[in-house]
């Protein structure tokens, strides 16, 4: 069952206008590194081809997310949006090696700066215009539960740290007349750099690889537990994936057997609905209901005619309980396939 999330905006032209601007961007700095020949300018004209690159991607990532699903992407092509920030975290890391490199180079050779009134004015406007633009974008990917404006914004925003740090560096180098200064500012930002790309390529990676989201999961267990009915019995083996901005959710929920499909099929569809209104992703679920067995009288409250033992406590669902495999019981040693598992008749 899919329930789509109440209101569908789509990311794609506020992504446009983050490649056109950075575009714009780029050349900024790339007049202002001409003027004064500084490594610093230098680094952060290399990470704004990255933000080009990036930019242009996710643009595209984001219209094959919003593909609906076909017989060969039956979950849709949401999975896409992580590939292309996997790809951004990597280029991100590569530029920083290409300013290290090239910092190394001038602090061993040194370099000459020339200019610099000029080159501080057309870093300083690029600084600003990149913070807001990564503000908003950040702003927006979390709006939408979209990873790529998420990424791009956060892009965006080390941009500005980045822009900010040169900028000081020529201000001092420009009051002190030592040029080396520029060189080590330079090599300082690569490392930053690199440490903002693999931040965003793990995120990729664990987003590829379905690592569980364990804040995500306990908002839901929270959500179910401060709702629970007494015949929702116990909800197990839960699972949440992430496809671009939509959310995949398979789960077993325990209910009383001897109620009709009718009857069960109701209550599975309460657990649902409440789900859905408490995020505002579309969300797909795939819910089995279980049967009740003798080892979950126990941790039953239901004043039931046909119970075997009686109730003992009630086990609280959270990350740990609604992602176990098995049945919830007060006796672990006895596993929810094991003997004492008959059904009741």
């Amino acid at each position: 069952m899919t329930v789509p999330s109440p209101e569908k905006r789509s990311p794609i032209p506020f992504q446009r206008n983050v490649a056109f601007v950075g575009v714009a961007l780029f050349i900024a700095k790339v007049i202002a590194w001409q003027m004064t020949g500084s490594d610093a300018v230098f680094s952060d004209a290399m990470e704004s081809i990255v933000n080009i690159i990036s930019a242009f991607m996710g643009l595209y990532a984001l219209y094959l997310a919003a593909k609906p699903r076909d017989s060969d992407h039956p979950y849709g092509h949401g999975k896409v949006e992580f590939i292309t920030s996997g790809i951004e975290g990597t280029l991100i890391i590569l530029a920083g090696i290409m300013i290290l490199v090239q910092a190394t180079k001038s602090i061993i050779n040194g370099n000459e700066l020339q200019q610099l009134d000029w080159g501080m004015l057309i870093i300083l406007a690029t600084a600003v215009v990149n913070y807001l633009m990564g503000w908003i974008s950040i702003r927006k990917g979390k709006a939408i539960s979209s990873p790529v404006l998420v990424s791009s914004g956060k892009h965006l925003q080390s941009d500005t740290v980045t822009t900010v740090g040169v900028f000081v560096s020529l201000i001092v180098v420009r009051l002190t007349g030592r040029a080396w200064l520029d060189a080590v500012v330079a090599a300082v930002l690569a490392i930053y750099i690199m440490s903002i790309g693999y931040k965003i390529l793990r995120r990729a990676i664990s987003g590829i690889m379905d690592e569980k989201d364990e804040d995500l999961v306990e908002q839901i267990a929270k959500v179910l537990q401060e709702n629970r009915k007494v015949e929702w019995i116990d909800i197990h083996n839960m699972k949440v994936q992430q496809y671009g901005a939509s959310l995949h959710i398979d789960a077993h929920i325990t209910l009383p057997w001897y109620y009709s499909l009718r009857e069960a099929h109701k209550l599975m569809e309460e657990v649902i609905q409440l789900l859905a209104a408490n995020t505002e992703r579309t969300v797909e679920f795939n819910f089995h209901m279980d049967d009740c067995r003798s080892i979950s009288c126990p941790v039953c409250r239901i004043d039931c005619p046909v119970r075997v033992h009686p109730f003992t406590k009630e086990i609280e669902w959270n990350l740990k309980t609604i992602t176990q495999p098995d049945k919830h019981t007060t006796t672990p040693a006895v596993s929810a396939d094991g003997p004492d598992n008959k059904t009741q008749e």
